[in-house]
């Protein structure tokens, strides 16, 4: 896996959104969270063809802080089995990388 990751995760609605958003900013797991929606997730679901209105969060951090993030999303989500892809991120600016690495830095490190 890369040295930074950008996490997807959908959410029902945009204050479930707003909040898991704000828990994983504020524990440091990420160093942003953009909410984009309302999207359309068409899905299969215990047999059954489902349709939903939800919103994607789009979370960025490092590869160290991953497991964390995944478990505070598991945590504080409210589907039974939430999404949570991490997709390498392969490059970026040296500025906005070094950014994520300082807002994620666990208390009491130092970032990089």
């Amino acid at each position: 896996m890369a040295d930074y990751v950008q996490v997807l995760t959908t959410v029902e609605s945009e204050e479930d959104g707003i909040a898991l958003a704000r828990g994983i900013v504020e524990a440091r797991l990420a160093a942003c969270v953009q909410l984009v929606g309302p999207i359309t997730s068409v899905y299969r679901w215990q047999g059954a063809l489902e349709q939903a209105r939800e919103w994607q969060l789009l979370i960025k951090t490092t590869r160290d802080r991953y497991g964390d993030l995944e478990a505070h999303v598991k945590a504080n989500h409210g589907y039974d089995t939430p999404e949570i892809i991490a997709t390498p991120i392969v490059a970026g600016s040296a500025e906005y990388l070094s950014w994520i690495d300082a807002e994620t830095a666990q208390v009491g490190s130092s970032p990089g």
